[in-house]
This record gives structure tokens, sequence and C-alpha cells, in this order.
């Protein structure tokens, strides 16, 4: 029995064991089965996941792609037939560097080079033009690496001419890695079509202070798209509709593949795929329009005494398409020489700036805009109530302002006697502007609230804010009227006659079409289509309403009857039209200037195009600034038609198409 009790408990003894053995068999099982799981989707994750970036990783580290410049695309006039800008192919000689030549023992082999090339330029070259010599070479091979890589191909000289190309391709084996590849070159109308507006282009290695070249410039390490990345050489824009539509103009980068050693030069043979065409733009701007802004600034300029510069902008009421505009003087983009074009190369209908930095006594391209408010002041008084269309003011030919009686004077004093709102525009009385709308407001609301209604109006009708226009550098204005330092009297009573803020041509050529549609603030287009290289339209910019104003229509017939002041440039102008002269005043007594300033509307009725035109320091806008409106509206009517039929021979034409 003692044996039999020794062989259960033995029994029991060995399942006790059996038990947790069997307990780390299954451990064992999982965990092997948690880590081959854990490898074959590491191995899935790296052959379908990083699968890419490692092969890209590993052939980058044997093959390089070298970017070759797009082909920048055009940009044409309103017509789309007129390139305003466009892409030139030009032939140009390359070398590409197999050795290592940066020891000076080597070098003589690169300087008998570079004497051997020049001496094929002069050769070639027989004209004034001077051709780069043997120390311009070596210096552009930049053994030294400096510059370039090795792998990538030095540019020797750009814009081969036709016996070149010819020695070259017949010579090719007797310059190893001399390459001749086309490229192209950006060239403009050589009429010099609204050139501030389709703005210039420069290398891409010195424009890192922009925003958005900065940003490309620090993914360019990263980007695996050949055909987005850039070359130091490439050349972008810079200004205007060249930088505003870069991405489109730009195309994509064709690229040279090379393999290359450990030491980081080239081998083998050098494969290539060409770059892509860009976009094209179709621009609004017309160019028999734009031409005759231009010549009529310039014409007016000469006449006048001490206006240095001129600016118009002509922009469609319906549509918002700106047909013109114009920033005088200009320059010849095809000939850039920064020292000679440092103060009109900037656009000055839409920037602020002094016209010469060695005169800085002229005013600047933003004025304050004079008698041209009183319309919005009129439209702002009957709104608020602070007086009714019929209701008649005593001007005296002056105003009375604050406790120590200073009297605000109306230009030469005039005495208008007793006037409605509608007299008080066609005869630009200051006083009633002071009287009727500055102080009233002030009353009515007080201070701050009296400033914040002023400002409120003024930005609904684009002034003080973005216009929206695709272009780059817009200035917004200078507010003077929420400085603290006047009384809110003051500034409300000089605002209320045009006195208190800076706006650009721009601004006031929105503010004209909103006059001219009744509140509807247009977006200013400068561009009516993209189309691809084929031709196709793959994007048309349509008219788009920024915000609108709801005044009565009664009032705003008041103020148009207002918009009659006489004007002698438009004589014999055929059709009826809404005006305001205006004469800002900058500075007192021997530093004070007045700038002209004048908008107009065309026809009355039906208004198809607004026109804003600035001179600094032009006097009375009646004189220096009407002038060159008429002319723009006149060359409108010739080839679109104010009435819609075009008058002129060209202009029928487009209306048959």
């Amino acid at each position: 029995m003692f044996k039999r009790w020794r062989s259960k408990k033995a029994s029991d003894e060995d399942t006790a064991v059996n038990k947790p053995s069997a307990a780390r068999m299954n451990m064992f099982f999982f965990a092997a089965f948690v880590i081959f799981s854990i490898l074959i989707f590491r191995l899935a994750f790296v052959q379908f996941v990083e699968g890419p970036e490692l092969t890209y990783m590993e052939t980058s580290r044997n093959t390089k792609d070298i970017p070759l410049a797009p082909v920048r695309g055009p940009i044409y006039d309103e017509t789309g037939k007129v390139a305003l800008a466009y892409s030139e192919p030009v032939q140009s000689l390359y070398v590409l560097l197999y050795e290592d030549y940066s020891n000076g023992s080597r070098q003589e082999e690169v300087q008998k080079l570079a004497d051997e090339l020049a001496a094929v330029f002069k050769e070639f070259n027989t004209g004034d033009k001077e051709q780069p010599d043997a120390e311009e070479i070596m210096k552009r091979l930049d053994l030294d690496y400096q510059k370039a890589h090795g792998y990538t191909p030095r540019l020797v000289k750009s814009d081969l001419n036709t016996k070149e190309i010819a020695y070259f391709m017949e010579k090719k084996a007797d310059y190893p890695g001399a390459m001749v590849l086309e490229e192209n070159i950006r060239k403009y109308d050589p009429d010099r079509v609204a050139v501030q507006v389709i703005g210039y282009t420069r290398e891409f290695k010195g424009q890192q202070k922009l925003d958005k070249y900065r940003e490309i410039s620090e993914s360019l390490a990263t980007e695996r798209d050949p055909g987005l990345r850039y070359s130091q050489q490439e050349m972008v824009g810079v200004d205007g509709l060249e930088f505003q539509y870069q991405e489109e103009l730009r195309g994509r980068s064709g690229y040279q593949s090379i393999d290359i050693n450990a030491r980081n030069l080239p081998e083998g043979t050098m494969i290539q795929t060409p770059p892509e065409k860009g976009y094209s733009l179709v621009s609004t701007i017309n160019k028999e329009i734009q031409l005759a802004a231009q010549q009529a600034i310039t014409d007016e300029l000469r006449k006048l005494p001490k206006a240095i510069t001129g600016y118009a902008v002509a922009m469609e009421v319906d549509t918002g398409n700106v047909v013109a505009m114009a920033s005088m003087p200009d320059y010849d983009p095809n000939e850039w020489d920064y020292d000679k074009i440092k103060y009109v190369f900037r656009n000055g209908t839409i920037a602020s700036f002094p016209p010469n930095d060695s005169k800085p006594s002229h005013a600047e391209s933003v004025v304050l805009l004079g008698s041209v408010i009183k319309p919005l002041s009129v439209l702002i008084g009957l709104k608020e109530g602070l007086f009714t269309a019929g209701e008649t003011y005593p001007d005296q030919g002056y105003a009375i302002l604050g406790k120590d009686g200073r009297q605000v004077r109306n230009s030469h004093s005039a005495y208008n006697g007793n006037i409605t709102a509608r007299r008080a525009i066609e005869k630009s009385s200051n006083a009633f502007m002071i009287d009727m709308v500055g102080k009233r407001l002030l009353n009515k609301y007080g201070s701050d609230e009296g400033i914040r209604v002023w400002d409120e109006n003024m930005k609904d009708f684009g002034l003080g804010v973005s216009t929206g226009v695709d272009l780059p550098g817009e200035y917004l204005g200078t507010l003077e009227y929420k400085d603290k330092d006047e009384s809110a009297l003051t500034r409300l009573a000089f605002a209320s006659f045009g006195q208190q803020a800076k706006y650009t041509t721009l601004q006031l050529a929105q503010y004209t079409t909103m006059l001219a549609n009744k509140g509807k603030r247009m977006e200013p287009h400068l561009v009516k289509e993209i189309r691809d290289a084929e031709g196709n339209v793959v994007k048309k910019i349509k008219p788009k309403v920024l915000n609108e104003v709801d005044f009565a229509d009664a009032y705003w017939n008041e103020v148009h009857r207002g918009m009659v002041t006489k004007v002698s440039s438009f004589d014999g102008f055929p059709y009826d039209y809404a005006r305001k002269t205006g004469t800002s005043e900058q500075g007192t007594g021997p530093n004070k200037k007045e700038n002209g300033v004048f908008i107009a509307f065309a026809p009355r009725e039906n208004p198809k195009l607004a026109i804003a035109v600035v001179v600094p320091e032009g006097g009375f806008g009646s004189v220096s600034a009407s002038p060159i409106a008429r002319k723009i509206f006149d060359a409108y009517d010739e080839v679109y038609g104010l009435d819609g039929t075009p008058k002129g021979k060209k202009g029928q034409e487009k209306d048959k198409e």
C-alpha cells in the first residue's frame, strides 16, 4: 500500500512539473509568432513604402540629375496675339569637366582650352560686342568648385552665333566635354508696353530674399521630382506678372542624367530629358490703349514745370479688367541697367515710393486724393442722414474750424452762396464738406466712433485695403486720419475734402468703378486667360465682386449729377460722362506741393470704362491729369467703343472677329 501511495504521489508530482512546461511552450510559440509577424510587416513596409526612397538614395549616389531650365511661357496682350514677354531660343556652349583640374599642375591643360576658346570667339565675332577672354573663361569654368559641383556643366558663353554653333558641332571630337545646348532668354516687346506691370526675371540664385524662392531653395535638397527642381542659373520672375504667375509660366525643368564617381566627377555618357514649356498668359492690357496712356502721360510731363512722374489706370466697370496701367517714366526691360532705372522700375500705380531719391522734396507716387473724395463724402452724408439732397448750405468760401476761429478755405476762396450737396460736388466746396460732413459726423458719433465710421466707409470703397489685384507689392495706403496727434475734428474735417489719407492710383480707379456701377467693388484683373503650350484655355478669370455697399439709388443719382465739373480738355467729347477733378496739397510754404488728380467714367448712363489719373506735383487736376484721361477714353473708344461700337479700323476688325 505504501508503494501504491508513493506511485500516486510521484504521478501527481510529474503532473505538477509538466503543467508549467506546457505554458512555457505556448508562450514561446506566441512570441515566435509575434516576432515573425513583425519581421514580415517590416519587410513589406521596406519593400512597398520605403523601397522607392531607398532605391532613389542608392541610385542618386551614382547618378545625378542636373536641371535644365524650362521654357518660360509667353505673356500676351488682350488680343492674345501680341507677345509682351516671350522666350527666345539661343544656343549656349557648356563644358563638362571629367577630371579634377583644381591641382595647379593640371590647370595648364584647362588654360590651353580657355586660350583656344577665346581665340574662336574672337575669330567669329568682329562686332563691338565684347567677347569673353581667356581669363574670363577660366573663371566660368570654376575649377575650384566655388559655384557648382564637379559634375555640373559650366556655362562658357550664351547666345552663340551661327558660325560658332557650326564650328563646335563640327569640332566636337576636338573639345571633349564641350556641349552646345539650346536655352531660352527672356525678351520683351520693344515698344515698352506696360513694363512695370509685366515685370522682369533674374537668376534664381540671388532671389532668396523673396519668401517664395527662399522656400523653394530650402526644399531643393529633398525635391525628388526633377521637373520641379530649380538650377541656380534659372531665370525666375521677380516683379509684376512674371513673379505673380511664376508657377504657371515656368513649366517643368528638363534634366541631364550622368553617372558620377567617388570624387563627384562625371563619368560615362550624359542622357538628356528636354524641359517642358510653361503656360501662357493672356493679359487684360490692350497694347494700343496702353501705349496711348503712356504717350499721354509723357506728353503732359513735358508741359509741366515740376512734375516728373505720372500714373493712370483704366478699368472696365463691369469686368474689372484693367485695359491700361501706365507708370511713367518707364524703361527698356531688354537693357537692364539698375543705376539708370532705379527710380522708375517699380510700378507707381500700386506702390509707394519717391520718384527720385536724389530729389527728396518731390511728392510720392501715393498722394492725397484731394477733391475726388467729395462724391464719397456726400454719399456718406446722405446715408448717415447728416443732410438731405435738397438741403442748402450757405457757402461763404470758407469754414471755421476750432475755437480759435481758424478758417479753411475753398480753392481760390470761391464764394458759392447757397448750394446743395450736388452743387457742392460740382463746385468742389471744401466748406460744405467740413461743415456738413466732417463736423456733423463728429457730432453724431463722437471722436473715436466718428473716425471708425469714416474708416469703414473708405474701406468699403477699396480705399485703405487691398484691391485684390493679381500683382505683387501692392501698397494699402497711408491713413493719416487715424493719427491721434491731431484732434478728431481736424482729422474728420480735412478727411472730408481729401486731405487726410494717401491712396494708390489703382485704389482710386477701383473707387471710381464703384461710383460708376453704384456700389459693386470689382476685383481688378491683369490676366484674363491662362493657356497651355498648345493654346488650350486651362483657366479663364471671371469677374469677381469683392463687396457691395447699400446706398439708396437716389443718393447715387444725386452724386452722379454733381460730377459735372467743367473740364476743357474734354471739349468735343462725344459722350456724356461723369468726372471729378482734384488738387491735393502736401507740405506748406516753399515745400508746398500740389498734386493733380482726376477721376471719370463714361458713358454716364451706361458706364463702360472708369479712369483714374495722378500726376504728383502736376498742379490742378483739371490741367495736368484730365488731358491724360481724355486720350485714354479716346483710345478705348477706337478699339472697343464706349457705346459698344469700335470707332477705329483696328477696333472694327476686332469686332468682326
